[in-house]
């Protein structure tokens, strides 16, 4: 596998507690709270270019381990 492409769309649902969808743009990562019919930029969400689709959900568990409690986890919902 390699580099995703622009216009990949991936969804986490982050330990039950947010929805975060990432997405490829212009060959970086974008990440955006979804919620009940509402959207808002993550600008506190940093993801590193190279990073692979793959490996996503292992790098928001490191930016969001405080949200875990036990049972839960980041999950792709999308």
């Amino acid at each position: 596998m390699g580099i995703a492409e622009d216009g990949q769309r991936l969804r986490f649902d982050m330990y039950g507690r947010a929805v975060i969808e990432v997405e490829r743009r212009d060959g970086r990562w974008v990440a955006t709270y979804v919620g009940e019919g509402r959207r808002r930029p993550a600008e506190d969400v940093r993801i590193p270019p190279e990073a692979l689709a793959e490996s996503l959900a292992d790098h928001l568990d490191v930016l969001f381990h405080e949200y875990a409690r036990p049972g839960t986890s980041v999950r792709r919902v999308g």
